[in-house]
């Protein structure tokens, strides 16, 4: 048996998320290995770097899959892009070793989020922007970002339910740009729990607006309930930028 990792770019407007889900056929996991499983004749699992939500995308997501096969990385790339719908694309292809895992060897992820900061809607990015008119405050913003780097227990930015997983994650950096009338958030992390990037940026955003002191980030880190951060932002906005191993 090969290794295969793959990098996939996708537009998550449409799927329930990566993850396959027993209520719903309609999610990327699903369709990658039914696609795979047709490719090899038997059935086949893929394991991709992280579950992204329903509506979320993906620029460089990283998944691996083992199968018995004679064909190259070039043919299996061209092989499953023949068949995969227009908005999901393998952008590259290797073999790779055989204990490679995507999700377990990962040591770093770096997501993106992106907010129309503006009154004008953009038409061609609609699907790919939260759009709010109030103006940002982006030193604040920034402020309270460099209390979010480093290593917390992020318990207060998760919506998945409490369970004995440790919720301590390391934020290495968290950008704060203003690019024309949008105001583009980065995070670089050594991973991250379920909606944590989408509740550090209603949180930061609150900053932003003045409807939250700066100082209030170390008393929500602290005391680690989820309904003293900020709001869960439209998925839409977040994407999967890099994987690093």
């Amino acid at each position: 048996m090969r290794n295969f990792r793959i990098i996939i770019q996708y537009e998550g407007t449409r799927y329930q998320g990566w993850q396959k889900q027993g209520s719903t056929e309609n999610t990327l996991q699903g369709k990658f290995e039914q696609l795979l499983s047709r490719i090899a004749g038997v059935e086949t699992q893929i394991h991709a770097s992280g579950r992204t939500d329903a509506g979320v995308h993906a620029y460089g997501q990283v998944a691996n899959f083992l199968m018995d096969t004679k064909m190259s990385p070039q043919e299996m790339m061209e092989q499953i892009n023949r068949y995969l719908p227009e908005d999901v694309a393998v952008i590259s292809c290797v073999e790779a070793a055989p204990r490679f895992h995507s999700r377990l060897n990962a040591v770093s992820k770096t997501y993106r989020y992106r907010i129309l900061n503006s009154p004008v809607p953009h038409v061609f990015d609609r699907k790919f922007v939260w759009q709010m008119e109030e103006k940002l405050d982006l030193g604040r913003m920034r402020q309270a970002a460099a209390i979010l780097c480093g290593t917390h227990d992020f318990a207060a930015f998760t919506s998945a339910k409490k369970s004995k997983k440790s919720t301590v994650r390391t934020i290495t950096d968290i950008r704060i740009e203003k690019v024309g009338d949008e105001v583009v958030l980065t995070f670089e992390g050594d991973g991250f729990l379920f909606h944590m990037v989408r509740i550090l940026t209603g949180t930061l955003v609150e900053v932003g607006t003045g409807k939250r002191p700066v100082s209030d980030i170390e008393k929500v880190l602290s005391q680690r309930q989820r309904e003293l951060a900020g709001p869960l932002v439209p998925a839409k906005g977040l994407a999967l930028m890099e994987v690093r191993y």
